[in-house]
């Protein structure tokens, strides 16, 4: 029995959209979702896949089946017959693709404002809070611990990296402001750049926690303006909104945690912004995604996402620290010395150089 072509149309249609959505929710190409907002993005993600299959299978499908049903078959010599178009097929194949771009491009709209990304006046109206983007030993006693530095491919290329900003006058925060004409005329109020804030819900409230980042070559350096502390590996616990305010110290650098699915520049004199909110506990690798210098392959941080009971912890270990680095200090102090002077010894194996220990002493 000759079974009709429709038949074998809607039969093959069906495995093309079965393994179509199969592959599309199986593919194990995206490392693990660590945040609420890669949930919205790899659902996005998936859609794409799933359509990426089906238009794949098909084409290699027609592909494959008209090679071999119209190959030239041995000793015939005639030519084809002479094809000189299909209006209809051409509107067909032009149509459906349109369709799909137009479709992907409305999920992709809606997916950018769930997690915050679309903010059109916040680029005008955002403040930039000076303090918030101070580089380490500007205001902070003694709390910067940059002995935590990962492990690069060049070494000791980001503790290097990280002394040299500590001892620089000329910090991100100065040559920053330099370069921002509202910073000029209105203090506290700067240039921001587009940003990835808080999702709809979330709009207007403030985030549970602020990390204060600078990104320079080769390094990552994190602020937490609420405690002062300041170190090179960053943890946020798990279940509270973050907010990430950024600015770069030289060049443009790119702050990426692919299991986040969050991905911003950091940009010299602006401000980016990023809110996540972490959900799976673990270390990952921040990475620079901005050609930013000869070892940028080696600009890598890790972050930390664990339970808020360990978060508090670390955060009180990384206080007492500080605080027993300055006790020792002022213990052996003997005659009136300067803090540049008595402070020197404990902050050498810390990357803090002499000469930013008159800002941390004010």
């Amino acid at each position: 029995m000759k079974i009709p072509s429709s038949i074998w149309t809607l039969l093959i249609g069906i495995v093309l959209t079965l393994t179509s959505l199969w592959y599309g929710q199986n593919h194990g190409l995206l490392p693990s979702a660590a945040t609420d907002e890669a949930v919205l993005v790899d659902g996005l993600f998936n859609a794409m896949m799933i359509v990426s299959t089906g238009i794949f299978l098909i084409v290699e499908g027609v592909l494959i089946y008209s090679a071999f049903k119209y190959r030239r078959r041995a000793g015939d010599n005639e030519d084809g017959p002479p094809v000189e178009g299909n209006i209809p097929l051409e509107i067909l194949w032009t149509a459906i693709p349109a369709i799909i771009v137009i479709g992907i491009s409305v999920y992709s709209f809606d997916v950018y404002n769930e997690i915050g990304g679309f903010d059109p006046h916040a680029i005008h109206e955002a403040p930039m809070n000076q303090e918030s983007m101070k580089m380490p030993g500007h205001g902070s006693a003694m709390a910067a611990t940059l002995s935590d530095t990962p492990p690069s491919t060049e070494p000791n290329l980001n503790q290097e990296k990280s002394d040299q900003a500590m001892q620089d006058p000329a910090t991100a925060e100065v040559r920053n402001a330099d370069q921002i004409p509202q910073l000029r005329n209105a203090p506290g109020v700067g240039s921001v750049a587009p940003t990835i804030g808080g999702t709809p819900d979330k709009a207007g409230k403030p985030a549970g926690l602020q990390v204060n980042v600078t990104g320079l070559q080769y390094a990552w350096l994190f602020t937490y303006p609420e405690t002062g502390i300041t170190t090179s590996e960053m943890h946020v616990p798990i279940g509270r909104e973050v907010q990430i305010n950024m600015t770069a110290n030289d060049v443009i650098h790119a702050f990426w945690v692919p299991e986040f699915r969050l991905k911003q520049d950091a940009i010299p004199g602006r401000q980016s912004e990023i809110r996540f909110t972490p959900k799976k506990a673990g270390d990952y690798a921040l990475i620079c995604a901005e050609l930013c210098g000869p070892y940028h392959g080696a600009m890598r941080a890790t972050v930390v996402v664990e339970p808020k009971e360990a978060f508090d912890k670390w955060v009180q270990e990384q206080l007492v620290a500080s605080k027993e680095t300055l006790n020792q200090a002022v213990a052996v102090n003997p005659a009136d010395l300067s803090p540049n002077e008595f402070l020197a010894p404990y902050t050498k194996d810390m990357g803090i150089q002499p000469e930013i220990l008159h800002h941390i002493h004010k």
